[in-house]
């Protein structure tokens, strides 16, 4: 039987979403410098609650202080964020969304000019001057994301996902050429996903029961090898304790990249996996219903909407009235994305992204 994008979905801790549409987290540089929570980054996540996306999430936020990515990052490693995370978390759940927050450490990622030290990573890494954690260092990670889910718990979140994506610092753990510890952290495949392990004890132990857990996966690039990343994907699973993986794609229906997989899409080495209860999320060029409705039909629970939600903060809502329906076609004007809920900050942001942005009013 066909799934419909509006078709609800449970997952084994937390919530049901109402429709199978999620806000991707999404950098936005929003929020003040101290990592707390902005109005312009409160309106532009609730917008998109309103706009019945059946689960929003929020940007990359920084477990600790010198993990911070990107500027105006939402924080998550102080108790002086809880205010802005429980308001924020209060109003997206008030309009029958599910409320999540993704937990982030840039790794060799975190530029000194933001955070004023040297960047750290697994190992080495002599292009971005990073220094290797030492292993009490890796502990001190563990126990910060564990912390930090625990105050998104206290906030009133129903859930969090780590980011082990895009090469920041979780990701950077599962990169063979990268990691090259001697200790349990590194090695072999096992010791490699060690990180991943202690931190996901860590949130069950520690947060609600009925607390929502899931992570965030790159399924190649990024020093991976995407038969590594299947042995990770199987190994969550195999926790009995994650509700989803979500994928970050890029482009959902590629082929994959390495030469040992070619003619086999990226997708399709991910939804022919044993998954038991363990949603799928994927992200990545959908731009458009029909989109929408194809990574649904190859497997996914779940699609992750970045650019279409920008353009549109109601794409669900336009998608049901029209199953064909396109997001806004670019470049848009900043009036218009002032008006979907994007601050200047955040309009300046998407100016880097090639033809997204015009000067220019719409005729």
């Amino acid at each position: 039987m066909m799934t419909s994008p509006f078709d609800s979905l449970t997952f084994s801790h937390g919530p049901a979403m109402a429709n199978r549409f999620m806000l991707a987290p999404l950098t936005n540089s929003q929020s003040h410098d101290d990592g707390s929570l902005s109005d312009e980054e409160f309106t532009w996540l609730t917008k998109r609650a309103e706009g019945h996306f059946g689960m929003v999430m929020t940007c990359a936020s920084h477990v600790q202080r010198t993990g911070r990515g990107f500027p105006g990052q939402l924080g998550c490693w102080s108790d002086d964020h809880l205010p802005g995370l429980t308001r924020l978390a209060s109003a997206i759940k008030a309009q029958g969304s599910v409320a999540l927050l993704q937990l982030h450490h840039a790794g060799r990622r975190a530029p000194e000019e933001l955070t004023g030290q040297s960047p750290v990573a697994p190992g080495p890494d002599p292009n971005t001057q990073a220094r290797a954690l030492t292993t009490e260092e890796v502990k001190e990670v563990i126990e910060d994301f564990v912390v930090a889910a625990e105050r998104c718990d206290q906030a009133g979140f129903d859930g969090v996902e780590l980011h082990g994506a895009h090469d920041y610092l979780l990701c950077e753990f599962l990169n063979a050429d990268l990691n090259n510890r001697t200790d349990e952290y590194g090695g072999n495949q096992e010791n490699r996903y060690r990180i991943f392990a202690e931190i996901i004890e860590g949130v069950r132990g520690r947060c609600s029961e009925n607390f929502m857990l899931g992570v965030r996966l790159s399924p190649e690039h990024f020093g991976l090898v995407t038969a590594d990343v299947i042995d990770v994907f199987n190994r969550l699973v195999a926790t009995n304790t994650i509700d989803f993986i979500d994928l970050s794609m890029w482009d959902t229906f590629k082929e994959a990249a390495e030469e040992e997989l070619s003619g086999q899409t990226l997708l399709s080495l991910f939804t022919g996996l044993d998954r038991g209860a363990t949603r799928l999320i994927v992200a990545g060029h959908l731009y458009n219903g029909a989109d929408v409705q194809r990574a649904l039909d190859l497997g996914a629970d779940v699609v992750a909407l970045g650019k279409a939600a920008i353009a549109n903060h109601n794409f669900p809502e336009l998608m049901r009235d029209d199953p064909g329906v396109a997001m806004r076609e670019i470049p848009i004007p900043r009036s218009v994305l002032a008006d979907e809920g994007l601050s200047p900050t955040f309009i300046d942001y998407m100016a880097g992204w090639q033809g997204f942005v015009t000067e220019e009013e719409s005729a």
